[in-house]
């Protein structure tokens, strides 16, 4: 597990990063969500070790993060830093051994990571001749070619058409099932809600939730419903402990205060009209967010 503890970290005047604090667990995709300058990059720096936290600490499996340590992550940056004129197989094999792989492992990870995302028949060619797609799925094959003991993706599904998304997203479930820490940032939203284990998200430099999928999800909204009556609900208006968010005629969306509330409101509804339809409204991971940035 990749713990961080209350790391600060400041550009001059300006403080990036304040007390964050969360954990990445073992075997788990966590996702790492925020607004352009919320501090997304800067954490990730940081657990790399590009950048020195001012104060706090980061532990691997309840031990202070190495050096050493750090040469075994896999690192993905949001910025494509792979060479362009350099063929695609040499290029991350080459990085395999800089990791201290045998030459031999090294090639039979390369192809077999190519073959996976779908560069198999590109292996020869250069970097630059490749889609920008394309060019995402290698550089996710440099991150992961040397087997490492935590991944860092900055922005890994950035300018994939929605079949490379798939086949990246099976790539991750797949090393994640190792047991590796995996923590991964991104502006696409629902791609993290399929994706992610765990979540984080930040703004302004202070983590505003975090935790399991289902569980920011049962923090972060009031619990609702969606009632469709053949007749009208005008007196959903007036029950005690009911917000109306929605109305119209045997239509209603509404939040409840508790679990009683909504079973006093299912009987009543029995009793008035036919019922069509009484269910729970599932949050999107975009209307948390919205909620918990502000």
């Amino acid at each position: 597990m990749l713990e961080l503890t209350a790391v600060n970290r400041s550009f001059g005047e300006r403080r990036v990063l304040k007390d964050v604090s969360f954990t990445v667990a073992g075997g788990r995709m966590t996702g790492f969500v925020g607004g352009n300058g919320a501090g997304k990059t800067t954490t990730m720096r940081v657990i790399l070790g590009v950048l020195a936290a001012d104060s706090g600490t980061i532990t691997l499996d309840g031990s202070p993060l190495t050096a050493e340590q750090r040469t075994r992550f896999g690192y993905m940056p949001e910025e494509r830093g792979l060479y362009p004129k350099m063929k695609v197989a040499e290029q991350i094999v080459y990085l395999g051994r800089l990791h201290g792989m045998s030459p031999a492992q090294a090639k039979r990870n390369t192809e077999a990571l190519l073959e996976r995302l779908g560069l198999g028949e590109r292996m020869d060619d250069t970097l630059e001749s490749l889609s920008l797609g394309n060019q995402q799925r290698a550089q996710i094959a440099a991150a992961l070619v040397h087997d490492p003991e935590v991944l860092v993706l900055d922005e890994p599904f950035s300018g994939l058409d929605p079949i490379a998304v798939e086949v990246v997203l099976n790539v991750l479930k797949d090393f994640a099932a190792t047991g590796a820490p995996v923590i991964f940032s991104s502006h696409q939203l629902d791609i993290v809600e399929r994706l992610c284990d765990d979540l984080v998200v930040i703004a302004d430099g202070e983590i505003r939730a975090h935790g399991s999928r289902e569980g920011v999800r049962a923090a972060h909204t009031a619990p609702r419903f969606e009632l469709q009556l053949d007749g009208d609900a005008g007196w959903l208006r007036a029950e005690p402990g009911v917000t109306v968010l929605d109305f119209d005629g045997g239509f209603a969306v509404f939040d409840v205060d508790s679990e009683s509330t909504a079973q006093r409101v299912l009987q009543r509804a029995i009793a008035t009209a036919p019922v069509l339809r009484f269910s729970p409204q599932v949050p999107s991971l975009s209307q948390i967010f919205k909620e918990v940035i502000q």
